[in-house]
C-alpha cells in the first residue's frame, strides 16, 4: 500500500534522507522511529507530495506521491508533526471546513471521535492548549475514514489517558484493515501497536524489524540477586556471560537451550530473579550508540 524506493532528498546543508527504502503492506501498522532531525518528517513530507525528492520515488496505492499529490492528500488521513490551523475558527467550524473540502457525506465518525477524545469543539482554536489541538488534529485525520493513515508524532502533547485512547483507536483501525505509518520517538507506543519498525539514523534506514521478533529472540537476560557470595561465584566462573551490577547482583545472558542455566540456578540460594526483556529501546540504543 505504501512504497518508498531509494528515496533521497539532500538539503543545502548536506543533511536529508539517503536511499530510504521500505514498504508498508495493506493492513499493517509500521512504526518509523528516530530522534528529531533523523529524517522522519522529511520522508513523510515526500509521501504527502509536499516536496521534491532528489531521487527515488514514493507511492501510495500505486499512485506517485508527487504527481498525484492532490488525489493522495484527499484520500489519506494525515497528521503533521507541527500543525498550523485556522486559529480564528472554532474546532467544529474547522472540522466542518475540512469535511466540506473532502465532500464527506457522513459526520458519524467525526462525532464519535469528538466524544471518544472528549474534545470541546465550540472554543476558538487560538485558545486551545497543545493537547486540545492535537486531539483536533487526530479527529481531522481520522474522521473521513481513509484507508491509509500517515501520522507524524501522533501522541505529542496528549496526556497519558488520551495516549491510551489513541492507542486503542490505532488497534481498532488495524482490525478494520487500515494501513498505518506512524513516526514516533516513544518506544513503548511503537512496540505496543506496530507490526514492524524501521529505525532511521542520520537520514538512513539502519534496520527494519518485526516487533514480534523482539519477544522471541533466543538470548535471554536474567537479573539474579544472591543470598550467598559463593553461589554468585559459581555463575561468575561458569561459561555464561555475566555482568556484575552490584555487590550481590549479576546479570546473566543465556542462550537456548536453557537446561544448564536452570540446573546451576537450582543449586544456588537466590533472593530474587527478574527477566530483562529485549525491548525496542534496547535495539534502538544499540544502533545509536554504535
Amino acid at each position: 500500500m505504501i512504497q518508498v524506493n531509494n528515496l533521497t532528498q539532500v538539503y543545502p546543508s548536506g543533511k536529508g534522507i539517503f536511499d530510504v527504502t521500505f514498504q508498508v503492506a495493506e493492513g499493517e501498522v509500521f512504526g518509523y522511529l528516530g530522534p528529531n532531525g533523523a529524517g522522519k518528517t522529511t520522508t513523510i513530507r515526500n509521501l504527502m507530495g509536499f516536496t521534491n525528492a532528489t531521487q527515488g520515488e514514493a507511492l501510495i496505492n500505486e499512485k506517485d506521491c508527487r504527481k498525484d499529490a492532490a488525489a493522495i492528500q484527499k484520500s489519506v488521513g494525515y497528521l503533521p508533526g507541527e500543525m498550523n490551523m485556522l486559529d480564528y475558527m472554532t474546532g467544529i467550524e474547522f472540522l466542518k471546513f475540512l469535511g466540506d473540502m473532502r465532500a464527506m457525506k457522513s459526520t458519524e465518525k467525526r462525532d464519535a471521535l469528538i466524544k471518544k477524545f472528549e474534545l470541546d469543539t465550540e472554543g476558538k482554536i487560538k485558545k486551545m492548549s497543545k493537547g486540545m489541538k492535537q486531539k483536533l488534529g487526530i479527529i481531522a485525520a481520522f474522521m473521513h475514514d481513509p484507508q491509509v493513515y500517515i501520522l507524524d508524532e501522533p501522541t505529542s502533547g496528549l496526556d497519558p489517558l488520551m495516549q491510551n485512547v489513541f492507542m486503542e483507536l490505532i488497534k481498532e483501525e488495524k482490525k478494520r484493515g487500515k494501513t498505518i505509518l506512524m513516526s514516533s520517538h516513544i518506544f513503548e507506543e511503537v512496540q505496543r501497536v506496530c507490526d514492524r519498525v524501521g529505525i532511521i539514523k542520520d537520514g538512513r534506514i539502519v534496520t527494519i524489524q518485526n516487533i514480534a521478533d523482539l519477544n522471541s529472540v533466543n538470548k535471554k537476560k536474567y537479573v539474579l540477586t544472591f543470598a550467598d557470595k559463593k553461589d554468585m561465584k559459581k555463575f561468575e566462573n561458569s561459561p555464561f556471560e555475566t555482568d556484575k551490577t552490584d555487590i550481590n547482583i549479576l546479570k546473566v545472558s543465556v542462550s537456548y537451550p536453557f537446561n544448564d542455566f536452570f540446573a546451576l540456578l537450582s543449586s544456588c540460594d537466590i533472593k530474587s530473579l527478574e527477566v530483562e526483556h529485549v525491548t525496542l529501546e534496547n535495539m534502538f540504543m544499540k544502533y545509536y550508540e554504535s
